[in-house]
């Protein structure tokens, strides 16, 4: 393993973090156009949670995303990115549709988010510091 990427647990991280993201990419896209958002999640409290999910993705994007630079191979950035976005419709259909399409599966998903984060914020400083 080392030979290909050195860094495996970085890697491991990575992939965590992609999945996540891709996954919620998929649930809060399914929430676009808002107008045309399944009914259960048409009230100002859904769309509050439509718009918190669509905000933490960003930062977990773009945190992922340097995270992956600072730490990984290209080529091995490139490879998990790939995998991560082949597989994670697949994780995305294992979740019962009442949890995806509801603001359940919103809120569980700001949770989700939000501890993902919480680890990335604790350890991508040491990455990020290896890059100046």
């Amino acid at each position: 393993m080392g030979a290909i990427e050195p860094n495996w647990i970085a890697l491991l991280w990575f992939a965590l973090f992609a999945t996540v993201c891709a996954i919620a990419f998929l649930v809060v896209s399914g929430m676009f156009p808002l107008a045309s958002r399944p009914e259960r999640v048409k009230s100002a409290a859904a769309t509050a949670l439509v718009v918190g999910n669509g905000l933490l993705l960003t930062a977990l994007l773009a945190g992922t995303a340097l995270y992956g630079y600072a730490e990984l191979r290209w080529t091995t950035l490139v490879v998990v990115t790939g995998l991560v976005v082949l597989f994670a419709p697949g994780l995305f259909e294992v979740w019962p549709s009442s949890m995806r399409d509801g603001p359940a599966g919103l809120v569980v998903l700001v949770g989700i988010q939000l501890c993902a984060l919480a680890v990335l914020a604790n350890i991508a400083p040491r990455a990020l510091a290896n890059m100046s």
